[in-house]
């Protein structure tokens, strides 16, 4: 007994696992806030408004984390140049990181004013809700440069392992959203009543000053002096290696939203009410899912700095650490949904709306709410898991798996399910649920089979 407890000290990593990941949880968390707390004041709005957030913000997010998450992969970069001492290759990096996202910010632009209101028309949803959509969708969409850009700038921090700049960076927007976001919704100080115009144009004014503090902190003599940071060079080599492994890494999230988007659009058409309690639902599974995705991102930090100095098992070892404690994180969730669902919900309950059409939304959710107790738990296993492939740039198998899962677990079964055998909202859940768990069983395999440990993203000659 003594020599298991002697050697589980000797192997567990979670101090440096907690240093690393607990800054970009609680960023992450700041983030979904900010979405949570913007729906929450939709939802007392109107009910046209909760309905029409989620469709249209995750529709945006879907053309933003393709983007994003090829931008974000700069953080990969930066971590096993830092492994490997290569410390003024990592400005360089970062700028491939932001000549990306400058070119992918103005596309989206493009992009959200062209399909905006075709792709709402496709999704079927009420007139009065397609309308709000609408807005919502290319708001987002033109402001979405800034977004993009963040997902480079904290790569900076998150792939050095310095990730407390990202949190407080993060927790500063929060702040400035949030009573920017009640004001221009509800009408109130010296602002005009918004609705969900205004919801939209607090959450880009956020990020907008998550970009300018950004800057601030990285731009600096300092940082100049050791990264080089503001050297704007074009480099064709590490570019086209950002392509290559950033593209299908990003494709991969990008699908993984893609699959949830579609299942969101495919419920708005059984109902308004069940699309209503559905989007409820994601809003409050996000504050679980975020923290998982926090530490998938710090995770990738820590594989690609531990393979940058040719260390494969203090990779796995981190690993192993995050998943323990993201289990017992788990562990108070799932208490919390299984056991006191109604208590969660009534949040989104106005008081004096619970006895007509809100009381329906309560029944449904609190059954959905029971089903999402599971699909936490496979989520925070999967996302640890694909964070250590992406940290070592095992982004094409992630690419192909998900694709696959998404068609055949995903996007089939809801649709025959919901057009074809008129299922109702309790089906597309157990949907999701079945999605996440095969996720996580390829990620699972291909983990174990061990051959992300041999993988690098950067040039080989650096490490030599």
């Amino acid at each position: 007994m003594i020599h298991l407890w002697k050697e589980w000290k000797e192997k567990h990593r979670y101090r440096e696992v907690a240093m690393v990941c607990f800054p970009l949880v609680m960023s992450m968390a700041a983030i979904t806030v900010m979405e949570f707390t913007d729906r929450v004041f939709l939802s007392n709005y109107s009910l046209d408004s909760i309905s029409a957030v989620a469709p249209a913000g995750i529709a945006v997010f879907l053309i933003v984390a393709f983007f994003g998450g090829v931008a974000g992969y700069t953080s990969v970069f930066i971590a096993q140049y830092c492994g490997a001492g290569a410390h003024k290759r990592v400005g360089v990096a970062l700028w491939q990181g932001l000549y990306f996202s400058l070119f992918s910010g103005i596309l989206t632009a493009f992009a959200v004013t062209l399909i905006a209101k075709p792709l709402f028309v496709l999704a079927g949803h009420a007139p009065e809700v397609q309308r709000l959509e609408v807005i919502y969708f290319k708001i987002l969409g033109w402001g979405s440069i800034f977004h993009i850009t963040n997902y480079t700038l904290s790569g900076f921090f998150a792939g050095r392992g310095i990730t407390r700049p990202v949190m407080i960076i993060n927790v500063i927007g929060m702040a400035f959203n949030i009573p920017l976001d009640y004001a221009l919704i509800n009408g109130m100080w010296i602002f005009p009543e918004l609705g969900i115009t205004g919801a939209a144009i607090a959450t880009v004014a956020s990020w907008g000053l998550i970009t300018l503090l950004f800057s601030c902190m990285i731009f600096t003599r300092e940082n100049h002096k050791a990264f080089l940071t503001r050297y704007g060079l074009y480099d064709p080599n590490i570019f086209s290696r950002l392509m290559r492994f950033g593209v299908p890494g990003a494709l991969q999230f990008s699908m993984d939203i893609f699959a949830f988007t579609f299942f969101v659009f495919m419920v708005g058409r059984i109902g308004k009410t069940e699309l209503a309690v559905s989007n409820i639902v994601i809003s409050i599974n996000s504050l679980a899912f975020m923290p998982a995705m926090g530490f998938s991102y710090g995770v990738s930090a820590l594989v690609g700095q531990a393979l940058g100095r040719r260390q494969p098992e203090e990779a796995k070892l981190a690993a192993w650490s995050a998943i323990h404690i993201l289990l017992v994180y788990t562990f108070v969730i799932d208490l919390l949904f299984i056991f006191a669902p109604g208590l969660v919900l009534s949040i989104f309950i106005p008081a004096s709306k619970a006895a007509t059409n809100y009381t329906l939304v309560m029944e449904t959710g609190i059954v959905l709410l029971r089903i999402v107790a599971a699909y936490v738990l496979m989520d925070a296993l999967y996302m640890t898991l694909s964070g250590v492939l992406k940290g070592a740039g095992d982004t094409h198998f992630m690419m192909w798996s998900i694709g696959f899962v998404s068609l055949f677990v995903m996007i089939l079964p809801v649709y025959f399910g919901i057009e074809v055998f008129q299922q109702g909202i309790n089906y597309a859940w157990v949907c999701v649920l079945m999605f996440i768990t095969s996720l996580f069983i390829v990620t699972s395999v291909r983990y174990r089979q061990g051959k992300w440990e041999k993988m690098l993203v950067v040039e080989k000659e650096v490490l030599a």
